[in-house]
């Protein structure tokens, strides 16, 4: 089994900071199993049904502003895998979930930053799933369990979101120093996953202490829980930390 990996993606200056979170990505891609092709569940790409991407060669999407020209330069020519996106999309319709297939989208920045740390040679097949961010925690479960024959077969779940993510209390220049609110909603999220309790992380919103303020929006949130279902109970912390104040960078394997 591929365990599916849940990773926190940042901001796109993640390429260039000097942060523990980029060496992280950087060593974990050789520590893995070279995948036969990675199946990225971004946090921006949302739509209302899933949708699965099959091209044959993945354009680079710069879906930010603001920043250096150099993020605008960057580029990440993965190719694609059309027979393996009609797979997926046969997983998820057997599954009873509406599915759809686009033939034109290419990689986002949640997808393509971690890939550039982690796989620097763009020579690996890559799809990209969306996530449906109003179906909440318990759709994107039940849509991981429907992929978890994927782990069987060579495919890299990589679910790239943000352990917290409130952009709004981002300090780009201050101390890199976690507030309360923030602590402790991380530490409740790994006591959590720590001890497999599925249905308290499913509800988190109403039980970790300030969530709704650490997750304004929940999109950045919910690969994890797709990871958490294609791959099963155990989770292992294989990263924590902390950039601009407020986001926190951990990141997971799940298994069985």
């Amino acid at each position: 089994m591929l365990a599916p990996v849940f990773v926190s993606h940042g901001s796109p200056t993640l390429l260039f900071d000097e942060v523990p979170a980029r060496d992280f990505l950087r060593a974990l891609g050789p520590s893995l199993p070279r995948p036969k092709a990675i199946l990225v569940v971004s946090a921006h790409w949302e739509t209302n049904i899933p949708a699965v991407n099959a091209v044959a060669v993945n354009k680079t999407i710069h879906d930010f502003g603001g920043f250096p020209q150099i993020l605008f330069d960057q580029r990440y020519p993965a190719p694609g895998d059309p027979a393996l996106a009609d797979r997926i999309a046969g997983l998820i319709a057997g599954a009873g979930f509406p599915v759809g297939i686009d033939t034109a989208r290419g990689l986002d920045h949640g997808a393509w930053v971690p890939l550039k740390l982690m796989y620097p040679a763009n020579d690996i097949p890559v799809l990209q799933l969306s996530v449906q961010t109003h179906l909440g925690p318990a759709h994107h479960l039940r849509l991981g369990e429907a992929l978890r024959p994927l782990t069987d077969e060579g495919v890299l779940i990589l679910a790239s979101g943000s352990f917290t993510h409130d952009l709004r209390s981002v300090s780009w220049r201050g101390p890199n120093e976690a507030p309360d609110w923030v602590t402790e909603f991380a530490d409740w999220m790994t006591t959590t996953l720590a001890e497999g309790r599925v249905d308290d992380l499913v509800n988190y919103r109403r039980l970790a202490p300030h969530a709704a303020r650490n997750h304004p929006t929940e999109e950045h949130i919910l690969p994890l829980f797709l990871a958490l279902g294609a791959g099963g109970l155990h989770a292992q912390m294989l990263h924590a930390s902390l950039t601009f104040s407020v986001l926190r960078m951990d990141a997971y394997a799940f298994a069985a």
